[in-house]
């Protein structure tokens, strides 16, 4: 049967392979290197060969079975993958058996990765590419932005294994982890992920690692808005666990290692040079010089007077001291260089300062603290006298040594070794900054306390402690001097800083709690990194330093007890509540009514503050306070106020605003309005590291707040300031006690006044020299039913316009005074079916909430309209018959009256002023109308209404024909016959 094309393809190619490597020469040792092969579920594993290169050699070593995966060596060897046995490494090189470490940081070493991440707070158009680790040649440094910044390594262990490395965080205003993470992305435990700040210049953490793929993460991200960031520094990282190290490393230049099996490599000292994998460490030639770890000798600059400082030496047994000049060490400039300046003589000795207060001279002429219970002016001690007690602290204001709770550094980045060089150097009067090896190191100068404690006859509630300084700085370029305040050098917050030239001047800074027990003065000649050295004259002096209240403190003056009877005899008690000391006598005088006592301001009566419009002094005499509730005279007449639904923690901030970076922040603040004592008070809080938080309290506070998701927190908060933290009133008025409220900042059309309350911080800062205020303006706006409407000034979107005086506007229905009879108004229906109602209304616009509430519709029976319509119509009916009547009646009575006087006249013949004689009696006044002697001729009523018409005569008289008496009488007569 005759082989397929495919058949014969096959054997042909194997044909030409097996010539091909007929003509390849055999392998040798260089040719190829051995590895192991993965290990199999019994934990063994097999050594191969593997060629360096392909198809260069052929006949390579059979697989031989390996040793077991946790097999390793120890510190100093390494495993000879020929005969698979321990070896210890050769002079000049080091192993760390089952580990591997990483200390050079020229550039990024293999296998680790530097990502940069905008948060969700950013502009999606802000770059962070920038924003990463960087290698520093002996550290490796994070970002300095507010971008997120990430470091990670991926290491393979075959047993537990542990991770060390060092680092340097000496600020926390940027949140730095470090976790662990394995192949199914699960992190480790949250414990310990959160690093501390470093207490010193250097930490050291260690992790424990699990077998298999541990991914390391070292993550930060900067918070700080108004200040410059400084970097966490990593180095010296050490990883063990791993499988087997086949090969020593090469010590790196500058490091030398003398004997085999080192574990590490020893730096070279000072003024020495190594090369790579060096055994030794050679010295370097006349006029060059080099710092230790160093791998190659740079030439000595000529001395300038930058390079030496000077000082006071310490008193000696006489009790002389003497000006010298020393050179900054480490020195690295030569005298011998054309050009150089020779070192300055010493001065001619002098007398030594004194003491300082609370001290005393000893027969060697050094200053030893005086014992409790005396005090001293720099010279001697004296025993406190009887009813006194001493005030202790530290006060320095000679500088002949530095005291022995203070400690000058430097801090540089790159530098290993803080107190290596001097930093602040005594001069009598002052203590001043020397100069540096860099411009831009940081000369630090440290006082350390143990805690604070009140004197015995002062009242718990007076000022815990207060540190004062007197200082000036004189630069040339931008220079600036920092004040920190923290319980140790390295984590400590910024109090104030300065910057460029200051004149001589005082600093006081009020301490809260025992917390805060290390203060620190940082000072740095410029930003900007130069090869050489600019700015060495500019310099930073600070002339005395007080402390009060000090635990184990030195007193420089005693105090007289207040003469109050105790059960004890032995120490002070302070004087009773609401009372002050009348001078040294030690008399205690009541202050006047409804002030608080601040004794630490003033003495005498001067101490007795009053307090403010509509506020109280507490039980403790020690504060003012105000009961929600105050009653105030207006044009609409008096008016109440009850605030006590908005006395409680309100919490508000403004608009958002953006860093440089793009990062989203608030102003936060957090307001407690009023309230008795027992209330609580407003908090803000400082909570970027776990190891300390920040903590302040006051009417009135302030932080700065950003949106995150760290830590599972929804905002991170810095820079907690106490904008008020005593109340100064509650009025009406404009301003008050220097603190202005312009009514321009919010303007308002109605004709209800604002009611403000002040407030004022006691913390002083360089710009706000009376510390910082606030006031509160409290509108009434029914409308508004949420109590935490509370914006700040258009003008001023952070709530200040000059950075000391905030001011807000709360609007609520709460605001308003409380409603009385006078803020409504009653309307009266019409009387509908025998019904009327009353119903009462708020006079509008509406100015008042809660107080007297609106009274219910009233309801009454009355008579409608058409009853009194029908009533009227009949009343003036019958009033208009009356009426009528009426004049009917006199009408008919003048008739009568009109007949009679016509009768007379009639009688009398016309004569004037003659009558005739009566043929009767006249009729009187109220006789009957009908007259028996008056014969009238019957007419109907035709004829009458005639006679009424014609019968007149001529002097306007009705002619009526009337018969006479005679007539009448013979007519008697004739009808008696």
């Amino acid at each position: 049967m005759r082989p397929d094309s495919s058949h014969l393809g096959l054997m042909l190619l194997w044909l030409l392979c097996a010539r091909s490597q007929a003509e390849l020469p055999i392998c040798k040792e260089s040719d190829y290197h051995f590895e192991y092969t993965e290990c199999d579920i019994l934990g063994a594993r097999w050594r191969v060969a593997v060629p360096n290169k392909l198809d260069t050699c052929t006949r390579l070593p059979d697989p031989v079975k390996g040793t077991q995966c946790t097999f390793s060596c120890n510190e100093g060897e390494f495993l000879d993958m020929q005969s698979q046995q321990c070896h210890k490494c050769a002079p000049g090189t080091y192993s760390l058996g089952t580990g591997v470490a990483f200390d050079e940081w020229d550039s990024l070493p293999h296998g680790f990765v530097t990502l940069h991440q905008n948060t969700e707070e950013y502009d999606d158009e802000v770059n962070c590419a920038n924003s990463t680790w960087t290698p520093k040649g002996e550290y490796i440094a994070s970002n300095t932005d507010e971008c997120t910044a990430t470091l990670s390594y991926s290491v393979n262990l075959k047993k537990p294994g542990v991770l060390t490395f060092e680092y340097l965080y000496p600020d926390n205003n940027v949140y730095f982890e470090f976790f662990v993470q394995n192949d199914q992305c699960q992190s480790t435990k949250s414990d310990g992920r959160w690093m501390k700040v470093s207490e010193n210049d250097w930490s050291t953490h260690m992790v424990d690692l699990s077998t298999g793929n541990n991914v390391l993460y070292w993550r930060t991200t900067g918070y700080s808005l108004n200040s410059e960031i400084k970097p966490v520094l990593l180095k010296n990282i050490g990883i063990s666990g791993v499988s087997y190290t086949s090969e020593c490393f090469l010590c790196k230049p500058g490091t030398y290692s003398a004997k085999p099996g080192a574990a590490r490599c020893s730096p070279c000292p000072a003024d020495s040079f190594s090369t790579k994998g060096a055994t030794v460490c050679h010295p370097c030639q006349n006029d060059t010089y080099t710092e230790a770890g160093s791998g190659t000798c740079k030439p000595r600059p000529a001395c300038t007077i930058s390079d030496y400082f000077y000082t006071h030496t310490p008193c000696d047994a006489e009790g002389k001291t003497q000006l010298m000049y020393k050179w900054i060490e480490p020195k690295i400039c030569s005298e011998t260089v054309l050009g150089a300046v020779q070192l300055l003589a010493s001065g001619d000795k002098q007398t030594c300062p004194p003491c300082n207060p609370g001290f005393y001279v000893t027969n060697s002429s050094t200053c030893e603290p005086c014992q409790q219970g005396f005090y001293s002016n720099g010279t001697v001690c004296d025993k406190c006298p009887a009813g006194t007690e001493p005030l202790v602290g530290y006060e320095y204001k000679w500088w002949n040594t530095i005291p022995k709770n203070m400690k000058s550094s430097t801090f540089r980045s790159s530098f290993n070794d803080p107190e290596h060089s001097t930093a602040w150097e005594v001069a009598g009067e002052y203590i001043y900054t020397t100069p540096a090896e860099e411009d831009t190191d940081f000369l630090m100068l440290t006082l350390n306390v143990p805690g604070y404690r009140l004197p015995q006859s002062v009242s718990k509630n007076s000022q815990l402690a207060r540190i004062t300084f007197v200082f000036e700085t004189r630069c040339t370029a931008d220079c600036r001097l920092f004040f920190q305040a923290g319980y140790s050098q390295w984590n400590s917050d910024v109090v104030e800083q300065w910057k460029g030239t200051n004149n001589k001047q005082s600093y006081s800074f009020v301490i809260q709690g025992n917390k805060t027990k290390s203060f620190t003065w940082a000072f740095q000649r410029t930003r900007e990194y130069s090869l050489t050295r600019k700015y060495s004259a500019d310099v930073a002096k600070i002339y005395s330093i007080h402390i009060t209240n000090v635990i184990g403190g030195v007193a420089s003056q005693c105090r007289h007890c207040p003469l109050v009877a105790t059960e004890s005899s032995s120490g002070c008690v302070p004087c009773p509540p609401g009372h002050y000391m009348v001078g040294e006598t030690g008399v205690c005088k009541s202050c006047p009514p409804n002030t608080i006592v601040r004794a630490e301001q003033a003495v005498g009566e001067a101490a007795c503050v009053p307090c403010g419009p509509n506020t109280k002094r507490n039980t403790e005499y020690s504060a003012c306070l105000s009961e929600c509730h105050l009653k105030i005279q207006s044009q609409q007449g008096p008016l109440h106020y009850h605030f006590s639904a908005l006395s409680n923690v309100t919490s508000f901030h403004n608009n958002a605003r953006f860093t440089t970076k793009g990062l989203r922040y608030f102003q936060h603040f957090n307001l407690a309005l009023c309230g008795t004592e027992g209330r609580v008070l407003a908090t803000c809080v400082d909570n970027v590291t776990e190891s300390v938080k920040k903590e302040v309290k006051g009417y009135i506070c302030q932080s700065t707040v950003v949106p995150s998701d760290i830590r599972g927190q929804t905002v991170v908060s810095s820079q907690p300031v106490v904008v008020g933290d005593t109340l100064t009133g509650v009025t009406t008025e404009t301003s008050l006690n220097g603190i202005s409220s312009p009514a321009g900042l919010f303007p308002s059309t109605s004709t209800l006044p604002d009611v403000i309350f002040y407030y004022r911080s006691s913390d002083k800062t360089q710009a706000c020299k009376q510390g910082r205020a606030a006031t509160v303006r409290m509108r009434c706006n029914p409308t508004v039913s949420a109590k935490d409407r509370i914006t700040t000034p258009s003008n001023c979107s952070e709530g200040t316009c000059d950075g000391c005086t905030f001011h807000f506007l709360w609007e609520s229905q709460n605001a308003c005074p409380l409603c009385t009879k006078n803020h409504y108004r009653e309307i009266v229906s019409a009387c509908v079916q025998g019904i009327q109602k009353t119903t009462f209304v708020w006079q509008q616009p509406l100015q008042c909430f809660g107080g007297e509430p609106l009274p219910e519709q009233l309801i009454s029976a009355c008579v409608s309209l058409d009853f009194w319509l029908k009533f009227g119509v009949s009343t003036g009916t019958v009033s208009a018959l009356l009426l009528i009547c009426i004049s009917c009646y006199f009408w008919k009575r003048t008739r009568k009256l009109e007949y009679k006087y016509s009768k007379l006249m009639m009688s009398s013949g016309g004569k004037e002023c003659e009558l005739p004689t009566a043929d009767s009696c006249a009729i009187m006044e109220g006789e009957d109308a009908e007259d028996d002697y008056i014969d009238l001729t019957k007419k109907s009523l035709f004829t009458k209404i005639k006679s009424f018409r014609y019968e007149r005569t001529v002097d306007g008289f009705d002619s009526v024909p009337l018969k006479s008496s005679s007539l009448l009488q013979k007519g008697e007569d004739s009808d008696d016959d």
